[in-house]
């Protein structure tokens, strides 16, 4: 299976993606009882027979027997580094503390570091991975649906900063992905909806088939349908694979895949990382936020942003800044945030908008003025 780009192979009950990046491409391992097959999956990483596994405290609580039973049955040992959740992990004092734990490991240059968790780990873990022996391989191991769908593919990795969200970091693409979409059914019925937020921006960028797709089958998705949900996550998943082999370090289309973000990192930051907001929930506003600002500016139809709307609804998710934790959001401190975001270039702000389901462009705004005004309207 293939959407927008990327290779999709189904094997049995598994959806395989192969994010084509030369020397360095990866796979993605989708499906239910992937972690049995951690160990031979990730055998050929870890050189010393143990995997220093970077865990989510509550992943490694409720999954992390399975991955250890996993990576035994090839005789691999697992090494745990329990991290307590929370964005507020995303800092340098935590990744200062676990490249010392790394360290202290004495962890090789060509020994693997397996992210066992959500996108906080993942960012974290990569982040470590990135920068620790100036580089060694990491496995993402994601256990959410936002990491399963987004985070956990790309590359991307990072902490925050006290100007914004994910502002320092690097590009250090995994080795492998392995994604069971069993540890799903532990998720709050909250962090699985807000993992949604994600797969629907991915279907308004890559056009109307998978749009209307999802459209047609989120019903099915949130009653438990595994194969409306493997099919939702491998579609996300092999649309971003063919961005990022196209554009790996975001200088052109893979920017696209920010819709919605300068406004949900504005949410987030102005909710302050240790607020009760998903950042699922901050993007699903986030897109609603572009869609009806593409709507309001002439640049797309009303017609879209209905869409929009209504796919976020069906999913129980807020489409509004005013149902998010840390409302009410002033305007002029949601545009100050924005203008610190990383797509930013010589000072000016420039948004990711739809003009139609399957073409999003990046718009430098040339009137913050409006934009102050529309902010004032819809963020209040």
């Amino acid at each position: 299976m293939s959407a927008g780009g990327g290779t999709g192979e189904s094997v049995g009950a598994r959806r395989e993606v192969r994010i084509e990046l030369g020397a360095r491409s990866y796979d993605v391992i989708i499906g239910e009882g992937v972690l049995a097959e951690a160990g031979a999956r990730a055998k050929a990483l870890l050189p010393r027979g143990r995997a220093i596994v970077v865990a989510d405290a509550r992943a490694a609580r409720l999954h992390g027997d399975a991955l250890a039973a996993g990576l035994g049955a090839a005789d691999i040992e697992a090494d745990v580094i329990a991290l307590e959740p929370g964005e507020a992990r995303k800092s340098f004092k935590d990744l200062a503390a676990l490249c010392d734990a790394l360290l202290a490991r004495e962890i090789g240059r060509d020994e693997a570091i397996l992210a066992f968790g959500g996108g906080v780990i993942g960012d974290l873990a990569g982040f470590a991975a990135a920068i620790v022996n100036r580089g060694v391989p990491f496995v993402q191991v994601p256990t959410t649906l936002l990491a399963q769908v987004d985070s956990s593919v790309g590359g991307k990795t990072a902490v925050n900063a006290k100007a914004g969200k994910n502002l320092i970091g690097a590009f250090h693409q995994p080795s492998l992905v392995l994604a069971d979409v069993a540890t799903l059914a532990t998720l709050e019925d909250r962090d699985f909806r807000s993992g949604f937020a994600e797969i629907a921006k991915s279907a308004v960028i890559e056009g109307e088939d998978f749009l209307a797709w999802l459209e047609a089958h989120v019903d099915a998705f949130f009653a438990g349908d595994p194969a409306a949900r493997t099919e939702a996550i491998a579609r996300a998943v092999a649309f971003k694979a063919g961005v990022v082999a196209r554009d790996e370090r975001e200088s052109g289309e893979r920017a696209l895949l920010n819709l919605g973000h300068t406004f949900a990192h504005a949410l987030e930051a102005e909710a302050g990382y240790d607020a009760d907001l998903r950042h699922g929930e901050a993007v699903a506003v986030g897109c609603a936020l572009a869609a009806d600002y593409a709507a309001e500016t002439g640049r797309a139809p009303p017609a879209l942003a209905t869409r929009v709307h209504d796919l976020l609804r069906a999913a129980g998710l807020a489409d509004s800044p005013a149902e998010l934790a840390g409302a009410p959001f002033e305007a002029e401190a949601l545009l100050a945030r924005m203008r610190t975001d990383k797509k930013n270039k010589a000072g000016r702000l420039r948004l990711v908008l739809p003009s139609a389901a399957g073409r999003c462009e990046v718009v430098e705004e040339d009137s913050p003025e409006r934009l102050l005004a529309f902010l004032k309207e819809y963020a209040a």
